[in-house]
């Protein structure tokens, strides 16, 4: 495979001075890296390469009177007791008085949950819950108490007023392990001022495939990068207590084992192929660092391990002995507590969401299960009572878990209200540091005739969706689980990009247009246009079979560019995105380019670089994390590959000020995405998905924050969420539809679904087939829509269709037809369609859905929707 070039490379392995002999033979230990001269860690020239995983040397040491402490405390536990301390609920699906009756150890909060459903929740209404919870747990018998999860990847992102940093790729352009630390140091400190003892972070994926949706959350291509940054975010994170985590830290974990960023096609939990040899010495390269850190948690991952070329099978990384078990906990010797993904335990084979003794028995000690929490109780009781677990691995995940705690200091703390930075609006704030972030990791990709940076009483005109929105700026896993559904109010104390060139130049010296339309830029001695990616996150920002074309994708940037270059005055280009795009087109139309990243709530910060003087230092020192594509399919694309031909190799980057004149790119694309679906034949007869009722195979679902997994609508079509209700009604005959209500009170979904699996459906699109409903639109959408279809989540493809619905008459029939090619085109895999027809929304909106089907040619009749009405 391409990695082995990387291996050949020195990119992979250890540092020669960080690796010594095993006791009992030439396994390596890896313990503390080589530290630079500000006592952070390392980033190595070069990496040798290891023939086995090794053994790490975690900084926090076992405490011999600590594990007679733990030993007594399990040895008076029931099985039910540790059964609770095992199971991980969400705050949605659990009260503090269930925290108590069934001694649950942990909790977390998922993306876009908060206490009560606000997403505007004050710090003392975290605080509030944390105590809930924590008061629940002591009164139990045992009185340990529980501990708090929460998914802070670039701050304290789920609370409102938190100070938002650079997404990790960013981070990765940064080139700076103590930034990294100082980072993870305040991002602590915004969790405890909310209550919470556990951080999700950090991610440690080393990505190969840049169209995956979780692209960002990687620091780089290069594992020498994530080795050092691994270390530090823990250090920062957990503080620097010598035996455990200081009082101003939270657990970290390390997330996700293994493999994550390397699977097939960019695909979310999907496949890795790579050999051992792969995984030891790229995917596993951040886990070293983070370990000997002291990381005290690590996160299975969803994808799996598989190569048949290989001999490899290992499935799901959940039900993988030799994964978590084999290499995690003895060869590499970690001490700490492997805690599941989301509902993960339910993809592993011959398991649900409620019930998985493989995972259990393969060395999951904490299962985080949503929903379905008291039923997994129940089964896994029962289920070690049968003997199908033994009674040694419980007492092994148990005893993990409360070392855990009592190195977080958790087993004897106050209240979470009590402790260190609780309550405190100063601990949520770090907007200093967040904008000294943003500056280093800019990337300066083209600058002719030294456009950049603009002199300090520059008149600018400023264009572009991303200009004044603290939403594209933050990107996914920010307020929400995809960072959509928020407005710039939603980030209190944020500054736009916009904002920050107004605050540079002076507010009168700026004009905006968005959109560049009815403007004159030879009034302006420069037009600076603000692109770039909308939010996602896991799944829904994967490309599939899309490619990387930027103008493709976000059509609308390439039109804002066309309306004011050579118009008189030149244009500097800042992308705001989560992974390197092809954007040829993009950058002929810009005489200067910079790529921004996910710069966060400070986007003063990217303009303290675009205007002269502004800089606080060397201005442009950013370099590329990851390698940039020179054509639409050059993916998977990494420095050591064979064939290795960038536009922009890794580790490019102009300095402040610096000029590099880059003449007119290729602009030739692809027709259509990267490979083809091909085969299929042409479909001839319509496919039913919904007539009145269910057509087998398929079945009709809603889904929401009070479970995602999909509540059957009853054949009554009935069924019911907080946030989304379904009765029957009628479109084309008496209760021959679907009402569907959202009543806005958060996100959620209507979808029709095989559970089987997925179907070969590409001959509907061989045949100019789309996807056809009968509807009525009772009250239009009130926020962001979408259409979608799933080939087996994550791997999906939608379509925006806010305004569709917003122009359909209320309260009267109509016929919607969708052309299969529009999710052909944004990366749907037909060859394994098992969701047919999804309608999501993250506001109010209430219609009927009658008569859904695919229908051969109707993608031909007239009426047929337009893909590019469609965003």
């Amino acid at each position: 495979m391409a990695a082995l070039a990387l291996l050949a490379s020195g990119m992979a392995g250890i540092p020669a001075a960080d690796a010594r002999a095993g006791h009992g033979g030439d396994r390596p230990v890896i313990g503390r890296p080589a530290l630079d001269a500000r006592g952070c860690a390392r980033t190595e020239k070069r990496l040798e390469t290891l023939s086995d995983w090794p053994r790490v040397e975690s900084r926090i040491k076992r405490n011999p009177a600590d594990e007679k402490r733990i030993a007594k405390i399990v040895a008076g536990m029931t099985l039910a007791e540790k059964v609770g301390q095992m199971t991980q609920p969400e705050i949605g699906a659990i009260t503090p008085a269930e925290v108590r009756e069934y001694a649950i150890g942990s909790v977390l909060n998922g993306g876009g949950s908060w206490p009560g459903r606000d997403k505007h929740a004050a710090p003392r209404a975290w605080l509030d819950l944390a105590d809930a919870y924590w008061a629940a747990s002591t009164a139990t018998r045992t009185k340990i108490p529980v501990i708090w999860g929460i998914d802070a990847v670039h701050g304290n992102n789920n609370v409102y007023g938190a100070t938002v940093f650079p997404h990790n790729i960013g981070l990765g352009a940064a080139h700076d392990p103590c930034l990294v630390r100082d980072i993870g140091a305040a991002t602590a400190e915004q969790i405890r001022a909310t209550g919470q003892d556990w951080a999700f972070a950090p991610t440690l994926a080393v990505v190969r495939d840049d169209r995956w949706g979780r692209t960002y959350e990687g620091f780089s291509e290069d594992p020498r990068i994530t080795r050092a940054y691994g270390y530090e975010a823990v250090r920062g994170l957990q503080g620097r207590h010598p035996r455990g985590i200081g009082a101003d830290g939270v657990i970290a974990t390390a997330k996700h084992f293994i493999g994550d960023g390397g699977t097939l096609n960019g695909t979310d939990q999907g496949v890795n192929p790579s050999s051992e040899a792969e995984m030891i010495n790229i995917h596993g390269q951040g886990y070293y660092g983070a370990l000997a850190a002291g990381a005290q948690t690590v996160m299975a991952s969803f994808n799996s391990w598989a190569n048949a070329d290989l001999g490899i099978d290992e499935g799901k990384v959940h039900g993988s002995k030799r994964l978590l078990t084999d290499v995690l906990k003895a060869k590499m010797g970690f001490d700490g507590v492997v805690v599941s993904d989301w509902n993960g335990i339910g993809q592993v084979a011959g398991c649900t969401n409620s019930s998985c003794p493989r995972a259990i028995n393969a060395g999951l000690d904490v299962v985080m299960v949503p929903n379905d929490w008291k039923a997994f109780i129940a089964t896994t009781v029962g289920q070690v009572e049968s003997g199908e677990i033994p009674m040694a691995r419980i007492d092994d995940a148990v005893t993990r878990i409360l070392r855990v705690k009592l190195r977080a200091g958790v087993l004897d703390a106050p209240k979470p209200s009590r402790r260190a930075h609780a309550g405190s609006a100063a601990a949520l704030e770090a907007r200093e540091l967040a904008r000294r972030a943003v500056r280093e990791s800019q990337v300066l990709l083209k600058n002719n005739g030294g456009l950049l940076p603009l002199p300090a009483r520059s008149k600018v005109l400023v264009v572009g969706k991303s200009a004044d929105s603290l939403p594209n700026q933050t990107g996914g896993w920010s307020l929400t689980w995809q960072g959509t559904g928020n407005v710039n109010a939603d980030f209190p104390g944020g500054t736009t990009i916009l904002g920050g060139l107004r605050e540079a130049l002076g507010a009168a010296n700026v004009t905006f247009s968005e959109t560049g339309e009815d403007t004159d830029p030879s009034a302006y001695d420069a037009v600076v246009a603000v692109i770039g990616e909308t939010p996602y996150a896991e799944g829904v920002g994967d490309l599939g079979r899309r490619s990387l074309e930027a103008a493709r994708l976000y059509p609308g940037d390439l039109a804002v560019l066309d309306r004011v270059r050579g118009r008189g005055a030149p244009v500097a280009t800042v992308y705001v995105g989560g992974r390197p795009l092809w954007m040829n087109k993009e950058l002929n139309r810009s005489d200067a380019f910079v790529a921004a990243w996910l710069p966060g709530t400070e986007g003063g910060g990217v303009a303290d670089l675009l205007v002269r003087g502004r800089g606080h230092g060397a201005g442009y020192t950013g370099t590329l994390p990851y390698s940039w594509p020179k054509s639409a399919c050059q993916t998977p694309l990494n420095a050591g590959d064979k064939d290795y031909d960038p536009l922009f190799p890794l580790g490019y980057g102009l300095r402040d000020g610096r000029s590099r004149t880059i003449g007119t790119l290729d602009e030739t694309v692809p027709p259509s995405g990267c490979g083809t679906n091909g085969g299929g034949g042409q479909a001839t007869e319509d496919l039913e998905v919904f007539n009145r009722a269910d057509v087998a195979p398929y079945r009709s679902f809603i889904g929401s924050g009070d479970n995602w997994g999909g509540t059957e609508i009853g054949e009554d079509g009935e069924a019911a969420h907080s946030v989304i209700a379904v009765t029957r009604s009628d479109v084309n005959v008496q209760q021959d539809a679907l009402k569907v209500t959202w009543n806005g009170g958060g996100p959620a979904q209507v979808y029709m679904q095989d559970p089987a699996g997925g179907t070969d459906l590409r001959g509907y699109l061989n045949s100019g087939g789309a996807l056809v409903f009968d509807t009525v639109v009772h009250q239009a959408p009130a926020a962001r829509t979408v259409i979608s279809v799933h080939c087996g989540y994550p791997c999906l493809s939608e379509v925006v269709a806010t305004s569709l619905f917003r122009g359909l008459p209320a309260g009267s029939k109509a016929t919607v037809k969708i052309p299969i090619s529009c999710f052909a085109d944004a990366g749907l895999d037909l060859e394994k369609v098992n969701t047919p027809f999804l309608v999501y929304t993250e506001g109010a909106f209430s219609a009927s859905f009658a008569n859904v089907r695919w229908v051969p040619h109707a993608a031909e009749d007239a009426d047929a929707v337009a893909c590019g009405d469609l965003t």
